[in-house]
């Protein structure tokens, strides 16, 4: 489809938006950020890739922009410090126009074909469907590696302790979101770390929203930005705050403005958090 053809479809609301958040990530998002656009010009559907940079020191900016100019449906949003990655994902789902909202990784880890197995389960009812590398399944592989195994258990303990305790991979970066539920969701969130998967399903879960556990084929990339020390640390933290934050109420009102839907965009009513 022409870069002319796909900008004039763009104007009307997306099915899709797919927001990437990107710290340091000129080596491995442009692969990324192809394979998406290539697999839904192929498919035919109308979508927005937000790249959400959180204020990258290295080329990841100039590599976004060169990009959109070869492909219309490519956003930039670009924060002048870095925030962390929830903070970044919370910047692109507000933002975002699309009828069914995901979130995924630079590093691709994930294909992106795997994102009809999460339709399917939004098809079935479900208002959030989650990306799983814990689930069983002979139709899909995860290659990973063992320490990052050990200490994931160790994480969904706590995990557990926080009150999300019927999701067995809470980390997995490929969500879908309906688009009122994303932003009711995003709107709400505090955390601005790694640790905020945990905080929107356990909003989610006060909200009543209806989730589904998805198993996907994912491979461990080489790249990561996560300092497992330090990093862990951190997260464990957070779910303390998490933990204090709902019991303070403090999920109940919008932290950033929710994006406003219609009643006729809207499947069903936006859960009202108790």
């Amino acid at each position: 489809m022409p870069v002319a053809q796909v900008a004039r479809h763009m104007r009307d609301r997306p099915a899709f938006s797919i927001v990437i958040p990107a710290y340091n990530e000129q080596d491995r998002l442009e692969p990324t950020v192809r394979s998406y656009l290539t697999y839904f010009r192929q498919r035919g559907a109308a979508a927005e890739v937000i790249v959400v940079d959180d204020g990258s020191l290295d080329a990841t900016t100039p590599l976004v922009e060169r990009l959109a100019d070869e492909f219309a449906e490519l956003r930039l949003i670009r924060l002048a410090q870095n925030q962390g990655k929830g903070y970044a994902v919370r910047s692109g789902v507000v933002n975002a126009r699309g009828r069914l909202v995901l979130f995924a990784d630079a590093d691709g880890a994930t294909p992106i074909r795997e994102i009809e197995r999460l339709e399917a389960a939004v098809r079935a009812g479900a208002d959030v469907a989650i990306g799983s590398r814990a689930l069983p399944s002979d139709e899909v592989e995860v290659r990973t590696q063992l320490y990052r195994r050990v200490i994931g258990r160790a994480f969904h303990i706590l995990v557990r302790l926080c009150g999300v305790r019927d999701i067995k991979d809470t980390q997995c970066g490929f969500k879908l979101f309906r688009g009122p539920v994303g932003h009711a969701l995003f709107s709400r969130m505090r955390t601005a770390g790694f640790s905020f998967d945990v905080e929107v399903l356990l909003m989610a879960k006060l909200c009543g929203f209806r989730l589904a556990e998805v198993p996907v084929n994912w491979e461990h990339q080489p790249g990561s930005r996560v300092n497992l020390a330090t990093d862990s640390a951190r997260m464990a933290w957070d779910l303390a705050r998490i933990r204090l934050r709902h019991l303070r109420g403090e999920y109940k009102a919008p932290h950033v403005a929710p994006w406003m839907v219609s009643a006729t965009e809207a499947e069903r009513p936006v859960g009202v958090l108790s």
